[in-house]
């Protein structure tokens, strides 16, 4: 969290950047209210976490004493695994967060936004800690990842799709069927009835097409909750 923290100066002001340039191309091509409230929910986070990450922590360093191996990451082999083990566990905490209501009640603020821009990608719910999303990464502890570079992992996976949150990037051929790319997230943030709930990957989306979840774009995306509150 302290990495995010750290990185949010330089993510919000790419993100004026796209506002400015944006909103050059059309008078109302930016939401500039949007924009603040994702920036006041981001602020608001770290204070809220302060509070509330203690919880994953301590289960995190419960499980490590019980650990069934110590995986070093001080090899080529070692990282390449916690890499694949944080995209098989985000694959399935971000799908659990669309498909069950107890966890899609924080992942939900994400989602809100009724336009596709890069501030969405720092408008994050404060309240995923206490729901229990974090239990979908214990297993990587177990294993033998120590929670450091779990905790480490997991948020440059979520840096890396701080890019996908915009629509000023076209479809990338091959690469939209790899890695998880602005097309794939704009499907992926899409409240048109056939892109429901499919791209849960983070940097690649190789757990959607195994588990058959991967949709390419296709059509226009149309932003927001099914709902609009």
């Amino acid at each position: 969290m302290n990495l995010l923290l750290n990185a949010l100066p330089v993510l919000v002001v790419c993100a004026f950047i796209e506002g400015v340039w944006l909103q050059r191309q059309h008078p109302n091509g930016y939401d500039w209210k949007e924009s603040l409230a994702s920036l006041g929910i981001a602020l608001g986070q770290p204070l809220f976490n302060v509070l509330s990450r203690g919880l994953a922590l301590g289960v995190f360093s419960w499980v490590w004493e019980y650990r069934l191996f110590t995986i070093p990451l001080d090899t080529l082999w070692g990282i390449a695994l916690l890499l694949v083990g944080m995209e098989f566990a985000y694959y399935w905490e971000h799908r659990a967060a669309h498909t069950v209501r107890w966890f899609w009640a924080s992942h939900r603020v994400h989602h809100s936004p009724n336009h596709m821009m890069l501030a969405n990608a720092y408008r994050l719910g404060w309240t995923a800690n206490i729901s229990g999303t974090f239990v979908f990464f214990v297993p990587l502890v177990l294993l033998g990842f120590q929670p450091l570079a779990v905790a480490t992992m997991f948020a440059v996976n979520l840096l890396y799709q701080f890019w996908l949150h915009t629509e000023l990037v076209p479809r990338l051929g091959w690469f939209d069927r790899v890695f998880n790319s602005p097309s794939n997230h704009r499907v992926h943030h899409a409240s048109n009835p056939d892109y429901l709930d499919c791209n849960f990957g983070g940097v690649t989306l190789l757990f959607d097409h195994v588990f058959g979840t991967y949709l390419p774009e296709t059509a226009p995306c149309h932003y927001g909750l099914t709902t609009p509150q």
